[in-house]
């Protein structure tokens, strides 16, 4: 997927309405008249979401007698996750870094006394 349609599909995915309509159509393919239901959307509006979403590649639609089905496209969505899989390895790398760097004894610093013996209202160190 080339930088440009990567901010296609991104562009595409940034609106809520388009992100449910590809969930309607990841349980099967549906007709315009069928994804206008549950939006309280005109006809030509949801029309120009389809457009967005087929245009990023993320949607195609068919011909069946008098209808154009519209179908998701699992591909490019598959390299989205690849591509946002990618970054989420170096985020896991590094906070597997900082937890081994957090878990190991520091050099420079003495062992900690117990924190509940420096809590406020022990007074163990003052003569009475």
């Amino acid at each position: 997927m080339n930088s440009d349609e990567l901010n296609r599909a991104f562009a595409a995915l940034a609106d809520p309405t388009r992100r449910a309509i590809l969930a309607r159509l990841a349980s099967g393919e549906a007709t315009v008249n069928q994804l206008v239901e549950p939006f309280d959307m005109t006809q030509p509006s949801i029309s120009k979401h389809l457009k967005v979403l087929e245009q990023a590649g993320l949607i195609s639609r068919g011909r069946a007698a008098q209808t154009r089905p519209c179908r998701l496209e699992p591909a490019p969505l598959q390299e989205i996750a690849q591509w946002v899989g990618m970054y989420t390895t170096l985020w896991e790398a590094s906070f597997d870094r900082l937890d081994a760097f957090l878990q190991a004894p520091q050099p420079d610093q003495p062992d900690q006394p117990n924190p509940a013996a420096r809590a406020p209202g022990h007074h163990h160190d003052q003569q009475q």
